[in-house]
């Protein structure tokens, strides 16, 4: 499956979980068998560890069709690059999605100056940037930030090099960033 056919199809069950009309595919004994010696998810997800942010329920999916990655503020480092580039190289996936959401508390926690300690230090350092460059564009700051932190982790994703870079130039690998609406359930894509 290519990058357009997968996006079409989260697109399709994003849509039906707005519309509270879910369809709950994949979620069968049988299904559940036939992945017991293979997979071949047809999207990564990197998004929020929040627990209202699920993407196998926002995007209408079940088992074995998405490749999901969550860690707060749905940044990237090397593990979860490392985690991509197996998704990609080794279960042929043709798509990533940057899923950032709405009232995202750890883009919200690298809105101030303080130090909350241990290793969240870490998480806020790397939506620094975003926080940054929000604060020149009109409209609310952490709904803004949130957005560009998403497109800055895409774009990471697609400099990454050499298993991301090399798949985006030559292997027909999207990278798309994306919003969650707590209150609706919809998701906007930005790329």
């Amino acid at each position: 499956m290519d990058a357009q056919e997968a996006l079409k199809i989260l697109k399709e069950g994003n849509e039906r979980f707005v519309a509270g009309e879910l369809k709950h595919p994949h979620t069968s004994n049988t299904r559940r068998d036939n992945l017991t010696e293979s997979q071949h998810p047809f999207a990564v997800v990197l998004s929020c560890a929040d627990s209202r942010v699920v993407p196998e329920l926002i995007f209408d999916q079940g088992l074995g069709d998405l490749f999901v990655i969550r860690v707060a503020g749905n940044i990237a480092k090397d593990k979860v690059l490392g985690s991509m580039e197996y998704a990609v190289k080794f279960l042929n996936s043709k798509l990533i999605i940057v899923l950032g959401h709405e009232s995202c508390g750890a883009v919200g926690a690298s809105l101030g100056d303080s130090d909350p300690g241990g290793h969240i230090g870490a998480i806020i350092e790397k939506i620094k940037p975003a926080v940054y460059m929000a604060k020149r564009m009109p409209g609310d700051h952490l709904t803004n930030a949130i957005q560009v932190n998403a497109q800055l982790v895409s774009e990471e994703i697609k400099e990454a090099k050499p298993i991301l870079n090399e798949a985006v130039k030559h292997g027909g690998l999207e990278v798309i960033s994306a919003y969650y609406e707590l209150a609706t359930g919809k998701v906007k894509f930005f790329d």
